[in-house]
């Protein structure tokens, strides 16, 4: 690419959480490979996450920065460790903010949307914003549908089924998937709203030829201007990147790959929850003996538990679970931070079971690798019906609940259900290898997507060629 003088200057300004920061630093990445002039706006705490991804940008030349917001005096964000939700208030950030856009005016500001506040301040300074949001195509168009036809008040309980109407394909929920402030009228989604009526448009981390006719109805049926920008997780070609993606991985993950070396291809199953679950002893037990009665070598990163003492004599029977699997050199078990797409991508690995997050169901597709669905939050249980309905590249292993991240849901998943699951998707049979074979078109069609002449590499190159207009214009 060349990185001419009149390069447009973009800021991008991620959410502190893992799920949302994650994508938008490699977003921000992406925008420099295409000769964009980016600067990550953040706070110290979170720069160290991501600077050495950065650094390496830099010594090849590209054109990326970090730039630090200072608090004020007397003031503090709280300690997120990647796993701040989408509630936490980031508004200590606006004074920061808009000193360094009155100063340092940018062509274009991508903004998350979970920084609700900034909106205002955006566009009181009349600078272009542009809205990242997260997630797919799908759960956009769903929820939209939800909200103009579906009366929840009308249902008879929270498990009574009901058809979402107005799409393209069948999908069908229970009041008890869909998120608490989704049901009813919430100030939270209202100023959403608000900061996207404000903005140029949205940049969607997904690619055309995954949700095809979603990316059609938002753009034609709701009219909202957007750009598909991924999967943004493939701009880490490096074995550092993919590593230290997200943070320095807590695990050796060299013994990890080790130990994957010696599995067959497609035998092992890897389980993770993500950034910010948090699930309690009882359910990670259900999970053990699931796995157990399921006879399949796995890999589980066990996040947060919650409600946990150490104390707790749960918690030695899961020691005691670790330590005879290790044994019997069955699974492995780690807690903490993993390199995941260093473990998804590996040929030994053939499924995933995860809590269904955009990143995790983007990357797992880019894999090439089908999955095991236990949606617990955001719109995690939508992300599920595309993968297992739509798509059909995963099984559903029986959430039924969503809840806030660090929310004790009232059932559990018990551990015949985990067992059958793992069983149905790790034991080969016509159904298993029809849903590889579809699993892995998807994942040419993404790597191809990013490319030059790949339909995100056109969108990408479109919304600069966009803002260079503008800036064109500002310039008269």
């Amino acid at each position: 690419m060349n990185h001419e003088t009149g390069a447009v200057k973009i800021y991008l300004f991620p959410f502190l959480g893992g799920g949302h920061q994650i994508p938008m630093i490699d977003t921000a990445r992406v925008f420099a490979k295409h000769g964009a002039t980016s600067t990550i706006l953040t706070t110290p705490s979170c720069a160290a996450q991501f600077q050495n991804s950065i650094t390496r940008d830099q010594k090849s030349n590209l054109p990326i920065t970090i730039y630090t917001l200072t608090l004020p005096e007397n003031t503090q964000l709280p300690d997120t460790d990647m796993s701040a939700g989408p509630m936490i208030d980031t508004s200590v950030l606006l004074e920061p903010l808009k000193l360094l856009l009155l100063q340092q005016r940018p062509d274009c500001i991508v903004v998350d949307m979970f920084h609700r506040w900034a909106g205002d301040i955006i566009d009181e300074l009349k600078v272009p914003m542009i809205v990242f949001n997260g997630n797919g195509c799908f759960p956009r168009c769903v929820f939209e549908n939800m909200r103009k036809h579906v009366v929840f008040e009308n249902l008879s309980s929270d498990s009574e089924p009901f058809l979402v109407p107005g799409l393209p394909d069948r999908v069908e929920m229970t009041r008890s998937q869909v998120p608490s402030f989704r049901r009813n009228k919430s100030e939270f989604v209202d100023r959403i709203k608000q900061i996207e009526e404000k903005s140029l448009g949205i940049v969607i981390n997904s690619f055309y030829d995954l949700e095809p006719v979603y990316a059609d109805y938002i753009r034609n049926e709701l009219g909202k201007k957007t750009w598909l920008v991924g999967p943004v997780s493939l701009c880490n070609r490096s074995v550092e990147d993919k590593k230290e993606r997200g943070k320095q991985p807590t695990i050796d993950e060299q013994s990890c790959l080790n130990w994957l070396n010696s599995k067959k291809p497609n035998s092992v199953l890897y389980i993770s929850f993500g950034s910010a679950a948090c699930l309690p002893m009882k359910q990670l037990k259900e999970i053990a003996y699931g796995l157990e009665a399921s006879d399949q070598p796995f890999i589980w990163v066990v996040g947060k538990i919650l409600n946990s003492s150490k104390s707790d004599s749960e918690i030695w029977a899961l020691d005691e679970f670790e330590k005879r699997m290790k044994e019997m050199d069955k699974g492995l078990i780690f807690r903490g931070w993993a390199p995941q797409l260093l473990i998804l991508e590996h040929d030994a690995v053939g499924g995933f079971m995860t809590h269904c997050g955009w990143n995790s169901t983007l990357e797992c597709v880019c894999a090439g690798v089908p999955m095991i669905t236990w949606p617990l939050s955001a719109e995690q249980f939508v992300n599920e019906k595309l993968v297992t309905d739509v798509l059909r590249i995963g099984v559903q292993v029986g959430s039924r609940e969503w809840g806030f991240w660090d929310a004790e849901r009232k059932e559990l998943v018990g551990r015949e259900k985990v067992e059958f699951a793992v069983k149905k998707l790790m034991v080969e049979s016509e159904e298993v290898e029809e849903m590889r074979r579809r699993v892995k078109s998807i994942s040419v069609d993404a790597k191809r997507a990013v490319e030059e002449g790949g339909s995100s590499y056109g969108d990408i190159d479109a919304l600069i060629q966009e803002l260079k207009i503008l800036q064109t214009d500002k310039d008269i």
